[in-house]
């Protein structure tokens, strides 16, 4: 999956099979560096209870501290169940990948500072 690049929005995002491991990778398509690119916890529907219930899992994302322009970076994550880090046969990155015809019902929300330093935001969604 990648997502565009529009005016204001510098992020493309992919995830990458290796294996059995799933990594999400971040290409910078701005003219211009940025630092403090960080995103949001996503929070995972839960799969187990009927109906839904309150999220057991989420994944977080390692923050970057700066990313050069045309320059991509794989991010490294961690998945949460039930508030422990879970183990590496459990983790849930696969669950954000996208799927055509799927609906998307997570998004990567990403904060950054231009070259200025003002905070910016942009939202990719994700998910099957």
């Amino acid at each position: 999956m990648t997502a565009s690049s529009k005016t204001g929005e510098p992020f493309t995002a992919r995830f990458i099979d290796s294996g059995s491991k799933v990594s999400l990778e971040l290409m910078n398509a701005a003219d211009q560096p940025l630092r403090c690119v960080e995103i949001l916890t996503v929070f995972l529907k839960d799969e187990e209870t009927p109906g839904g219930g309150p999220s057991r899992v989420h994944i977080r994302f390692e923050a970057i501290k700066n990313i050069q322009p045309k320059e991509k970076a794989v991010l490294s994550h961690k998945t949460w169940i039930d508030g422990k880090p879970a183990a590496p046969d459990q983790d849930q990155l696969e669950r954000l990948k996208v799927i055509a015809g799927e609906v998307k019902p997570y998004v990567l929300d990403i904060s950054w500072e231009d070259a200025g330093g003002k905070s910016r935001f942009q939202r990719i969604p994700v998910g099957h």
